[in-house]
This record gives C-alpha cells, sequence and structure tokens, in this order.
C-alpha cells in the first residue's frame, strides 16, 4: 500500500470548521503512515456533521477528503485486529481504507449516528472479502452461513483440539447456525492447502504428498504398454535372427562398431581382417544394408 505523511495546510472548508488536514506521500514505511494518521484530529460531532451536509448537498470532495482522514486511525486499529490470518496488515489498512470510502460516500448526517458507527461494518466487510480471498488458496467459507462461521470460530475455540459435541452445540446456538456447520467449517480451518506439485526439499511422506504423485501417467494405458513391449521383444528377436544370419567377418564388424563397450575403430578393424579402412566400412554399409532389409527402414 502507498503510506503518506502529514503536512498541515489549509484547505478551503465551511465558516467554523477546523483546518482540513492534507496528506502527502509516499515515504513508503507502514509505521510512518500509522504515526501520520494518529495525527490527523478528530473531528468533532459538529464538525463531522457540517462535513457529511457538504459532502450530501454539494458533491464537496475536500468535505469527503477530510471525513476520510479523519477515521483512518480507526481503520489501523480494526486491521489489527485481523494480525492472526497470516496476512500483510498494510494490505489489510489498505482494504479497511476502501470501505472507509464507501461508508462516508453513503453516510446520511440526519439518521442520528456518528461515522465511525456507520463506517465499522464497511471497513469490516472489505477486510473479510479480502482475508477470505486470500487467506487460502482454496476457499473456506461461500455462503453467508459460512462467512459468520469462519471469523467467530477462531474467536470461540479455547484450544487447539477438536470440539466437543457439547461445545459444538454451544458454538451453533451462539451463532444461530446448524452444528453440521460448525463441524464442517472446523475441519476446513484445520486443513491446510497442498501443493500440486511434489515439493523438492521435503523429506518426509507427508511433505512429498502432492495431488500430482497420484495422477496416472500419459502412457499409463495396460493396452499400450503391451503393445510397446510385444513390439520391443519383436524388433530384438529379429534384429538378433539377422545379426545371426551375416557372415563372420560383417558380424564382427557391426558388433564391435555399434555394440562393443570398446568400440573399434575402421583402421583397427582393417589391420585385423587384413583389408582396408575403407573396405572395412563397405563391409559395414552392406551389412546394415542387410539389416533394414530384414528389419524395416524405420527400425534402423
Amino acid at each position: 500500500m502507498t503510506t503518506t505523511a502529514v503536512a498541515l495546510s489549509p484547505l478551503p472548508v465551511a465558516p467554523g470548521l477546523p483546518p482540513a488536514v492534507v496528506l502527502r506521500g509516499p515515504i513508503g514505511s507502514l509505521d510512518a503512515y500509522i504515526d501520520a494518521v494518529s495525527k490527523v484530529p478528530v473531528l468533532t460531532r459538529e464538525a463531522e456533521l457540517a462535513l457529511a451536509r457538504q459532502l450530501r448537498d454539494g458533491g464537496d470532495l475536500a468535505a469527503a477528503r477530510q471525513l476520510v482522514y479523519s477515521h483512518l486511525r480507526f481503520v489501523v486499529h480494526i486491521a489489527r485486529g485481523y494480525n492472526g490470518y497470516g496476512l500483510p496488515l498494510a494490505d489489510l489498512v489498505q482494504e479497511g481504507n476502501v470501505g472507509l470510502m464507501k461508508a462516508v460516500k453513503r453516510f446520511n448526517p440526519d439518521v442520528g449516528v456518528r461515522l465511525v458507527s456507520f463506517a465499522v461494518h464497511w471497513i469490516r466487510a472489505e477486510i473479510h472479502e479480502y482475508v477470505l480471498r486470500n487467506w487460502r488458496l482454496v476457499k473456506v467459507a461461500t455462503t453467508k452461513a459460512q462467512r459468520k462461521l469462519f471469523f467467530n470460530l477462531r474467536k470461540t475455540k479455547k484450544s487447539l483440539s477438536w470440539l466437543t459435541a457439547e461445545e459444538t452445540a454451544a458454538v451453533a446456538r451462539d451463532l444461530n447456525v446448524d452444528p453440521a456447520e460448525v463441524t464442517e467449517m472446523e475441519k476446513r480451518l484445520s486443513a491446510r492447502d497442498v501443493a500440486f506439485d511434489p515439493m523438492p526439499d521435503a523429506d518426509d511422506e507427508d511433505g512429498n504428498y502432492s495431488p500430482a504423485t497420484y495422477l496416472p501417467a500419459p502412457d499409463a494405458d495396460p493396452a499400450i504398454a503391451v503393445e510397446r513391449e510385444e513390439s520391443e521383444s519383436d524388433t530384438t528377436t529379429r534384429l538378433k535372427a539377422a545379426v545371426a544370419g551375416l557372415d563372420a567377418r560383417s558380424r564382427d564388424i557391426l558388433l564391435r562398431r555399434f555394440l562393443a563397450e570398446d568400440k573399434a575403430t575402421l583402421h583397427e578393424l582393417a589391420a585385423e581382417h587384413g583389408v582396408s579402412a575403407e573396405r572395412v566400412r563397405q563391409i559395414e554399409a552392406n551389412a546394415l544394408k542387410k539389416l533394414r532389409k530384414v528389419l524395416g527402414e524405420d527400425t534402423l
């Protein structure tokens, strides 16, 4: 999020209202931002109502800005209550600020409540949406009852152990939901995300678990495996028969040129068989031609 520093400079406001505060930035520090918004003066009830009427009746954006600025410290206070979800406080504050701006836009000064009381619902709603979107890769709360359980069950549980039947029933009564929904949400909160692919640095069985491990391989069809095995076996049998059908010199040259662990050179074979290296090459080429004819052009 973008943090801001405070500079006191006047903006045009209605007579009798306190000088407007301008937030300027960015300075890139959450601590500096929190310190800055804590210095913004809190509006009196009369000043708040006057600014709210300026916004409602005349669309005064400067009034809206001052209403937002004066409540930024309240957003920080609410956002800190969601630190237990492992999400950045800066992002929580930013989402809460969005809710605050929505509240300012909808605030009716004639209802008789302070803006802070009206805005708390909008601030929490935006933070809740952010938490639900980012706490897990897989959504854990999609219905209204599940959302209610998600945020209240964590506060209600007094220990890390599973709820007993009596505790589950008590939570269900307090939150006005079915006990089965309490049990289901408890399971979801206790679960954890699992990477699709195996973790390369995992050294235990649980760490090596991944959905990808249990997916069938593309070539796992038994029919295809049997066909491939039979084809390879047939090719090997025909290759052995074809090599056995060569004359002794051709067979020796072919085996030592391609199948021996220490492959011989043309000159080494020429010296052993008493022919030229070119003649060895010709014998090799003729032997390969015979093998291709027996096995088919695509085999070799």
